[in-house]
C-alpha cells in the first residue's frame, strides 16, 4: 500500500513510517521539509496521487488558541480537500481521548474542529484517539509550573509510548475505515500530579509536584476520568517504568 504521512518528520510520524516501510508497504513522507505544505497545499496533490490511505499526524507548530485552530482548520481542509480529489479510498487522523470533553482548552477546540471537519467530508475514514505520551511528561509539567513548583489534579490518566501510539496509527492505516474513534491507552492509570511527580524524579528534575485539584490541564478543568478512555479501547504493553529506565 501506498501510504502517504502527513508530518511524517515527527515523533509519531517518524515512527510510523519506519513500521510501515518494516511491513513492505510504501510510506510517504509529507512534510514541509519534503515540499508539502498543508496550510497552503503546496505539494499535497503530488504527495497522494496514486495513494492507499492518506495518516494525518501533524500537530501546530503554536499551540496559541488563535494559531492552533487556524492551522487544523486550514490544514484538515487542504487535506481533505487534496484526498477527495485524489480519491484516496481512507483518510486516518490521530487526535486525542477526551477532546470532546476539554473544549475549555484552544488546544482541545481546535482538535474537535479538526474531527468535525474529517465527519463532515463524507470521505471514509479512521479517528485514532490516543491517551497522552510518556514523552510528553514534561510537557505537561512545564504548561503547569509556577517557578520550580508545577501544580496538577490528580485525575486519572491512562499514558503510553509514543511507539504504541504508532502502532495503532499504522494498524487502523491497512485495515478497512471504521467511520469513527479507534482508542489505545497504555497498561497502566496514574493520578496525573503522581505520574508527573514519578516522570521529573526519574528524569532527574529536581521540581516539585504539587498536588491541586483546582490546577487546570492546558487551560481545562478536569474531573476524575475525562483522560481516559472508554472500555473498548486497546491497550498497549509497554509500562512507564520501564520506558523511563530507558531513558538514563
Amino acid at each position: 500500500m501506498k501510504v502517504v504521512v502527513i508530518g511524517g518528520t515527527g515523533l509519531i510520524g517518524s515512527q510510523l513510517v519506519a513500521r510501515l516501510e518494516e511491513h513492505g508497504h510504501e510510506a510517504v513522507v509529507a512534510a514541509p521539509r519534503t515540499g508539502v505544505d498543508t496550510l497552503t497545499g503546496e505539494g499535497l496533490a503530488e504527495a497522494l496521487e496514486g495513494a492507499s490511505v492518506v495518516v494525518d499526524v501533524s500537530n501546530s507548530p503554536s499551540f496559541a488558541d488563535d494559531a492552533v485552530m487556524d492551522f487544523f482548520r486550514t490544514s484538515t481542509t487542504h487535506i481533505l480537500k487534496a484526498a477527495a480529489d485524489a480519491g484516496v479510498p481512507h483518510l486516518v487522523a490521530l487526535s486525542v481521548v477526551g477532546t470532546d470533553r476539554l473544549q475549555e482548552s484552544g488546544y482541545f477546540r481546535a482538535k474537535q474542529a479538526q474531527e468535525e471537519l474529517i465527519r463532515a467530508s463524507g470521505l471514509p475514514y479512521s479517528i485514532v484517539h490516543a491517551t497522552q505520551f510518556f514523552e510528553f511528561v514534561r510537557g505537561i509539567a512545564a504548561s503547569a509550573a509556577d517557578g520550580d513548583v508545577v501544580r496538577l489534579p490528580s485525575a486519572r490518566i491512562q499514558p503510553l509510548f509514543s511507539g504504541d501510539v504508532a502502532a495503532a496509527v499504522g494498524r487502523t492505516a491497512v485495515g478497512a475505515p471504521v467511520g469513527g474513534i479507534v482508542e489505545v491507552a497504555g497498561p497502566e492509570t496514574f493520578a496525573l500530579d503522581e505520574l508527573v511527580r514519578v516522570g521529573l524524579a526519574g528524569q532527574d528534575d529536581p521540581r516539585t509536584v504539587v498536588g491541586d485539584p483546582q490546577a487546570p490541564y492546558f487551560g481545562a478543568r478536569l474531573q476524575e476520568t475525562t483522560l481516559l478512555p472508554g472500555p473498548d479501547a486497546h491497550l498497549a504493553t509497554t509500562r512507564f517504568a520501564d520506558w523511563l529506565a530507558r531513558q538514563n
